[in-house]
């Protein structure tokens, strides 16, 4: 079976900015609208020092995706007008073309982001615990989550996946599989994107007196808890809908070799904290190629 790069075009080259006009869709099999995060668009400054899963991603058919995706993007902003317009005029309305599937990578932002509120607020809008509530020990790496803030999190991430889910359904592309991923376990260590720009988890592990011992273990829960937490989001709209076609690739089996404790730059398949390098990008997309090289064409 062939081999096939996947053409990565932005929402500006669709539509004909410029020479040479219109982007050719029809030259191949499969067309795909892609929304999300740095896994799906830029991992480091200069940008060229790493790539993203879809630069890497080699399918069984020739495909073209047209990326929406803006690094530090979080779900929550991924299905609203004013922050992802390009996104939802191609998923929805008079200017929406039928997808043969809808990419995203979201989740892991939020969960970063959310990771980064500090001790100072209550227990319901942070996710770790801080040494008082979480007691003496011996601790787990689950010890370290603060119980409400989990629930908020996930309550939170929830609603805006059915909103997205919602967005979806709304028009002409309603049912056309939607497919998107989990993340990796990763090193807290002092590894900056550059400009500023990172380290993300492990200033956070430092205000909350997290060992440094336990950082893995820790991060490696909190990378888990995020993929059951997607997993049952499928399951809820599975049970709903058994044919809703939600496809969650589960990316913790790529085989991704960990950064090295303590390391500031490249290290393993890591270009920084929680970017990957080109190597660890095509691994994860090994892992995504499984899932889309089956799903049918949906006749757009």
């Amino acid at each position: 079976m062939p081999d096939f790069a996947v053409k990565v075009i932005s929402p500006g080259q669709l539509d004909g900015v410029g020479d040479p006009g219109p982007f050719p869709l029809d030259l191949f099999e499969r067309k795909y609208l892609a929304q999300g995060d740095s896994w799906f668009s830029i991992g480091s400054i200069p940008p060229g020092l790493t790539s993203n899963i879809l630069d890497r991603l080699i399918l069984s058919r020739s495909a073209v995706a047209v990326n929406c995706a803006f690094p530090g993007a979080k779900l929550a902003h991924m299905a609203e007008t004013t922050s992802a317009p390009q996104f939802l005029r191609l998923l929805k309305g008079r200017l929406a073309l039928r997808w043969d599937a809808i990419l995203l990578s979201g989740g892991g932002n939020d969960l970063i982001d959310a990771a980064g509120v500090g001790p100072e607020q209550t227990p319901q809008m942070r996710l770790f615990a801080t040494p008082q509530e979480r007691g003496p020990g011996p601790l787990q790496p689950d010890d370290y989550v603060s119980k409400p803030g989990w629930t908020t999190f996930a309550d939170h991430l929830t609603a805006v996946f059915d909103l997205l889910v919602q967005a979806r359904d709304r028009d002409k592309n309603r049912g056309v599989p939607l497919v998107f991923h989990t993340y990796a376990p990763l090193m807290p260590r002092p590894a900056p994107a550059g400009l500023g720009f990172g380290p993300w988890l492990a200033p956070s592990l430092l205000k909350f007196s997290v060992p440094q011992s336990d950082w893995l273990g820790v991060a490696t829960a909190l990378i888990d808890r995020l993929a059951a937490l997607l997993q049952s989001i499928v399951a809820q709209h599975t049970a709903a809908d058994p044919n809703c076609e939600l496809h969650l690739v589960d990316t913790r089996t790529a085989g991704l070799q960990m950064a090295d404790a303590g390391s500031s730059g490249v290290s393993g398949d890591f270009q920084n904290e929680i970017h990957l390098t080109n190597g660890g990008y095509r691994k994860v997309g090994q892992v995504l190629r499984q899932t889309l090289d089956v799903l049918p064409a949906q006749g757009g």
